[in-house]
């Protein structure tokens, strides 16, 4: 199959957004956690999530046009605090009914049978069945014209994960914690490893890494 953007854009909608977000590949699947003044809580799922730099720790996130409420970026803007929790293959059913258009006033904590984790002096509820948990806080947001999505940076400011997922060299085993991927806007993966390579140089060959030993 070849297409130019005349074809890509002749495409029925709904098969062109399946086709298109299916060409960026496997994407990290996350459940935000955001919360009003009133501990209102909410959860959304998100497969836009990116690293920017490790110091400071940041990650990017693109939300959806604000062009109708949007109770996860509202949130966000108004506390100026958020949670990332990885969705793992015990969860990966009720992560994605997230994505239902509940009303305001009703938690998707409570619809889909996930349990609220709230941490001291942090406005922004975990996901207790989540096996890695970041704490972010907002740094910037940036309007993207060319189609209306808010594009935030968040800083890392906590971060829970379980020992034995962490490697001596500070690698976390994604595998261990059952992490899974999505690719397109409904489909969920397992992962399976392959190998750990060392860093390239032109100088040496490639040899794997041991991080079981």
């Amino acid at each position: 199959m070849k297409l130019n953007k005349e074809q890509i854009e002749a495409k029925d909608d709904s098969e062109r957004v399946l086709f298109i977000n299916s060409l960026s590949g496997f994407k990290s699947a996350n459940l935000v956690g955001t919360a009003n003044d009133e501990k209102q809580s909410n959860l959304a799922i998100v497969s836009s999530v990116v690293h920017l730099g490790a110091n400071p720790a940041l990650l990017g996130m693109v939300m959806r046009p604000h062009s109708v409420p949007r109770g996860t970026l509202e949130n966000i803007i108004n506390t100026g605090v958020y949670t990332l929790n990885h969705v793992n293959t015990d969860i990966y059913q009720q992560a994605h009914q997230t994505s239902a258009r509940y009303p305001e006033d009703i938690s998707e904590f409570n619809e889909v049978g996930l349990n609220e984790q709230w941490e001291e002096g942090f406005a922004a509820p975990f996901v207790k069945e989540s096996h890695i948990k970041l704490g972010m806080k907002l740094r910037e947001k940036h309007h993207l014209a060319i189609n209306g999505t808010e594009f935030l940076i968040g800083e890392i400011i906590s971060i829970e994960v379980p020992d034995e997922l962490v490697s001596e060299d500070g690698f976390i085993s994604l595998e261990k914690a059952n992490t899974v991927a999505v690719s397109s806007l409904d489909t969920y993966h397992s992962t399976q490893l392959l190998g750990h390579l060392s860093y390239a140089k032109t100088d040496r060959d490639l040899s794997f890494l041991d991080r079981e030993g």
